[in-house]
């Protein structure tokens, strides 16, 4: 399915599967709004809304592409219908964007004075933060809304936080600013040609992203916290300075710079092969840990050190309970370690046969 604007419905599908997440195939389609919305909510609240539009994207291509079937069908539906008609799932989406947004505009706010400046002020902007959650949802497909209606009912209910609990304040506002757009502001939208370009959609977007990404960037700074095991709290910002000063990311940022230097001298395939020798994938390492003995030990030294800690540590040779358990559990441990090595030995000489009669 495809026209002269190229819209396809197999790419659409192939970016809905790898990028559906992220509404990557919304913005193919132009619709940036609904692309934005699966971006900042991950998939329509993870996942849901993005599984709810493979029923739906042949719908949307025909749309773009303005197939004469579809508009027929759109333009029956609005004869029908003064205005768009109540959608439960809209409804709860209005709902349920507008609590994320505001309660993230909302944690987002400095809790304490930064700069000399007490930001408190700026929670007189939650209620608009709540309506734009409502209208950002009332807005897409073929309605829309403006926002002076929700916004007046938001602010109306807002000071209520004042004489009950907050949080049942809080979700009479995200109800009463989604009941306002439902009954008093959403109507059909025109079928207008987008005249935008591709320059004015990513400066749109790339705005949206500043402000939702910074607002999550200030809750992080400013107010997340962690709880370490004595139950006291500390602030991520702070936990985040020592953590890389700490000897562990010290160390791990060295191993990778020197991985980064050997593999500019030596390749990335060499580099791989050095890893995978070093993650003991065979566990010889471990076994030479365990029985004490160096990775150059010969194979008779194993063998004596085998034979020597199987005695020492064999579940008859102890009786006190505590002590038998112990023993039992390293009698496995050299035991396994022991079988390792030794099947270990077996691959090598096994190995140096085939190389020995391919070189004959």
């Amino acid at each position: 399915m495809k026209n002269s604007k190229g819209k396809s419905l197999t790419i659409t599908y192939l970016l809905w599967l790898v990028g559906g997440i992220a509404g990557l195939h919304h913005y193919y389609l132009g619709r940036d709004l609904h692309g934005f919305l699966w971006l900042s909510t991950l998939g329509g609240y993870f996942g849901f809304g993005w599984l709810r539009d493979v029923f739906h994207i042949s719908e949307y291509v025909a749309e773009a592409n303005e197939d004469k079937n579809y508009l027929k069908k759109i333009k029956d539906i609005v004869k029908q219908n003064k205005k768009p008609p109540f959608s439960t799932i809209r409804f709860t989406c209005m709902v349920l964007l507008a609590y994320y947004w505001s309660s993230l505009y909302q944690i987002a706010i400095p809790e304490e004075e930064f700069g000399g400046i007490n930001w408190k002020w700026l929670y007189v902007l939650s209620p608009f933060f709540c309506v734009l959650g409502v209208w950002a949802v009332g807005n897409v497909g073929h309605q829309k809304g403006g926002m002076k209606t929700p916004l007046i009912a938001a602010y109306i209910i807002s000071p209520l936080k004042y004489f009950m609990d907050e949080s049942n304040a809080f979700t009479i506002m995200v109800l009463a600013a989604a009941y306002a757009f439902d009954n008093y502001e959403k109507e059909w939208k025109p079928k207008t040609k987008s005249d935008s370009s591709w320059k004015r959609r990513i400066l749109i977007l790339g705005a949206a992203y500043l402000l939702f990404c910074s607002m999550w960037a200030s809750y992080f700074y400013f107010n997340a916290k962690i709880t370490d095991d004595d139950g006291e709290e500390i602030p991520v910002r702070e936990a985040f300075h020592h953590f890389i000063k700490s000897p562990w990311w010290t160390d791990l940022k060295q191993s990778l710079v020197e991985t980064w230097n050997y593999a500019q001298q030596h390749g990335w395939m060499e580099t791989w092969r050095q890893m995978v020798e070093m993650s003991d994938p065979y566990g010889e390492n471990n076994a030479y840990k365990v029985l004490g003995l160096l990775s150059t030990a010969s194979q008779s030294e194993i063998n004596h050190t085998c034979r020597t800690l199987s005695v020492k540590y064999h579940p008859d040779k102890v009786k006190n309970g505590s002590e038998k358990q112990t023993a039992q559990e390293m009698f496995y441990e050299v035991q396994q370690a022991c079988e390792i090595l030794s099947s270990s030995r077996a691959k090598r000489r096994r190995k140096n046969k085939k190389f020995d009669s391919e070189e004959h």
